[in-house]
């Protein structure tokens, strides 16, 4: 997963396969940025926060995540 910070929307694109790039409007200042990218993937893909998970990248931009229930 690719996140692009600093965008108007937040939006989540599908690539190939697994990939997505999700795009939110919160600087990656004091963890907002992650806050904001959990709030986008649990809206996409109809999940509550709780069951998306942050793996790897906290402070990166290429992360991976783990969705619970899917």
């Amino acid at each position: 997963m690719e996140v692009h910070t600093g965008s108007s929307k937040a939006r989540v694109e599908r690539l190939e396969g697994l990939s997505f790039k999700v795009y939110i409007h919160s600087a990656p200042e004091k963890g907002k940025a992650n806050k904001e990218l959990i709030e986008a993937i649990s809206d996409y893909f109809g999940v509550t926060k709780g069951e998306v998970e942050i793996v790897s990248g906290l402070r990166s931009k290429k992360k991976m995540v783990n969705i619970m229930s899917i």
